[in-house]
């Protein structure tokens, strides 16, 4: 399955984000919020903004392969957005606007065409089968 290489990426990103924070966390002595410290805003962020977006990619990956879609398709909506959320990543910690909205870009991008490719690869014959 094509589809868990990405979803193993995506999980890979999410750990290195949360280690991120917690290594703030443990650098500022900040238990709870981010203590004011901008640097540690600023990891949080980066890492509740992959939570909200890579769970749902990856589940849209995979019911995208397993309804049948073509592995091109199912690498360069993987690739789009890990490229999308890694772009994003560099431009909130860097303060670089255009890097930020070329991630979201790739990320929407890809999304919508998971969206796409999983409502053309439905298999609508069993959906609306008269059994």
């Amino acid at each position: 399955m094509v589809s868990a290489l990405y979803v193993v990426l995506g999980a890979l990103l999410l750990i290195k984000l949360s280690y991120d924070v917690v290594r703030l966390r443990m650098q500022y002595r900040v238990a709870y919020g981010d203590g004011g410290f901008y640097e540690l805003q600023t990891a949080i962020r980066v890492h509740g903004n992959a939570v909200e977006y890579i769970p749902i990619a990856a589940i849209l990956l995979v019911i995208m392969e397993m309804n049948g879609a073509e592995v091109w398709m199912v690498h360069l909506c993987g690739l789009l957005l890990m490229a999308g959320r890694l772009v994003h990543y560099y431009g909130l910690r860097n303060r670089e606007v255009r890097w930020r909205r070329s991630g979201m870009a790739a990320t929407y991008l890809s999304l919508i065409l998971m969206v796409i490719a999983n409502i053309v690869y439905l298999p609508w014959d069993i959906i609306f089968s008269l059994h």
